[in-house]
């Protein structure tokens, strides 16, 4: 998902408005989160940005999407710019540690 999305409407309110991008973005995860997994692989993770504009979006994690879109409704921006991008991973073996036993 690339996409910038405006923070001003003409019949919604800034706070609903707020809450349907969230909503938006929570859904995008999730059907993601369902896609089949490639072979050799355990689980995705998301590649995320965040910005004003595409130009300045800097990398953020997932758990702060919301946290950055709550602060630029405080900033008062006119739009921001998200990209969310999946990725299939494989966990790393955990070394058995002698010490712990």
């Amino acid at each position: 998902m690339k996409k910038t999305f405006a923070l001003t409407h003409a019949k919604l309110n800034t706070a609903r408005l707020t809450d349907a991008i969230k909503h938006e973005i929570k859904k995008y995860l999730a059907r993601e989160r369902r896609k089949a997994l490639p072979e050799g692989t355990d689980y995705w993770t998301f590649d995320c940005r965040f910005g004003a504009s595409a130009e300045v979006a800097g990398k953020i994690f997932t758990s702060e999407i919301n946290k950055h879109i709550d602060a630029a409704v405080v900033q008062q921006l006119p739009e921001f710019y998200v990209e969310i991008l999946a990725r299939a991973c494989q966990h790393k073996p955990r070394l058995h540690d002698e010490a712990t036993d």
